[in-house]
């Protein structure tokens, strides 16, 4: 899970580094318009985005995040100023070129209706004249690295759902192994279960893959999940603060941040602060779905959590919520406490097995504490 803090850097003599820029834009606009007086889209943004990081653009509409985001790889030419890619001016890379050499996934996936998975996946390597065997092997690894059985790779487009077809989109900006990643509002068209689902897969290949991702979205609940570097666009292409997720909820620089943000800021903080304070009790656990006289839980052989046993509803096994790890943050922590009915949040280690519960009193109490001390 994205922490909002970029990795710190450090020398074989353990001295701390500062991350090395991959994307650099260097007083860039671009004008709709011809001549000075044109409406300006971006206006002189200036900004470095570090290797092996996700950078997200955010802001709301008519900003200008999608915009820059394009000037990346050139889809929209800037109309003043300069940006380089691992040190290199995109203006001496031909456009088609600069294109292939980075992975892009938008909204609507952008699938060849007319191709199978497998086909689509391999589209860039096929371009890049990699033999036919070879381009098939790579897709098909890329299948399971995107989470896709292999008996999807002779489907097409359309037998898929919304978000299969965002993960092809993704296995197929992943295919020539590109440094750079682009995403434009790539999770937005899929129904709110399925974009977690999504968001957390992102964040899982990025812990394997370590690319720089720059990923564009107007909701700030998906920027601070995502990124690890967070950029709020003001209307009228500004950039209005660049900043790690959790500096952005904490200290908005101004108003239009601040409200952008939104006045449950607050409560987003919490998923920045370690939930290791937060006690875990010990529970009663039943392996079988019997009669109770106190809230039980009902586990497995392996003890997972299955579900609540209440003594008012005898013989009824209850939805148990979210659960919380050791390691996660108080956001996790409050979150399972309240959706437990029970108002006891299961907590389990690393392999699911339940190691206890958390009480919603005692993770507000650690909630009050990191408060105090942030605010000190």
């Amino acid at each position: 899970m994205a922490t909002g803090q970029s990795a710190e850097l450090r020398t074989p003599q353990g001295v701390p580094t500062q991350p090395e820029p991959m994307i650099v834009f260097d007083s860039v606009t671009k004008r709709y318009q011809s001549g000075t007086g044109g409406l300006a889209a971006v206006d002189n943004l200036s900004m470095s985005i570090e290797k092996g990081l996700i950078t997200v653009f955010v802001g709301p509409s008519g900003c200008g995040k999608t915009t820059s985001l394009r000037m990346i790889n050139r889809m929209v030419e800037p109309t003043e100023g300069r940006i380089t890619v691992a040190g290199e001016d995109i203006f001496g890379v031909p456009a088609p070129a600069l294109r292939r050499s980075m992975g892009y996934v938008m909204q609507s996936s952008g699938l060849l209706p007319h191709r199978t998975v497998l086909d689509n996946v391999t589209t860039v390597l096929r371009l890049n004249k990699v033999p036919r065997n070879q381009a098939n092997q790579r897709g098909r690894e890329l299948l399971e690295t995107v989470g896709l059985p292999q008996e999807f790779a002779k489907r097409y487009p359309s037998q898929l759902s919304g978000g299969q077809q965002q993960r092809v989109g993704v296995a197929r900006a992943l295919a020539a192994d590109p440094p750079v990643l682009l995403m434009d509002e790539p999770f937005s068209a899929v129904d709110p279960v399925v974009r977690a689902e999504l968001q957390e897969e992102l964040l899982r290949l990025q812990r394997e893959l370590a690319k720089t991702i720059v990923f564009v979205t107007h909701d700030i609940d998906e920027a601070t999940i995502l990124g690890d570097k967070v950029a709020v666009f003001a209307v009228g292409g500004h950039l209005a603060q660049y900043a790690t997720p959790e500096e952005i909820l904490r200290a908005p620089v101004d108003d239009f941040v601040a409200g952008f943000v939104g006045r449950d800021r607050g409560f987003r903080h919490l998923s920045f602060s370690d939930g290791e304070s937060v006690p875990v009790h010990q529970v009663t656990t039943s392996q079988e779905p019997t009669a109770v006289s106190e809230w039980t839980l009902l586990v497995s052989a392996e003890q997972h959590p299955l579900g609540w046993l209440s003594p008012e509803r005898p013989g009824e096994l209850v939805p148990g919520g979210s659960l919380f790890q050791a390691g996660e943050t108080l956001r996790r922590a409050l979150d399972a406490a309240l959706s437990s009915p029970a108002g006891l949040g299961v907590a389990v280690d690393g392999s699911g097995a339940v190691t206890g519960v958390v009480k919603a009193v005692e993770v507000l109490e650690a909630i009050e504490r990191a408060r105090v001390a942030r605010e000190g």
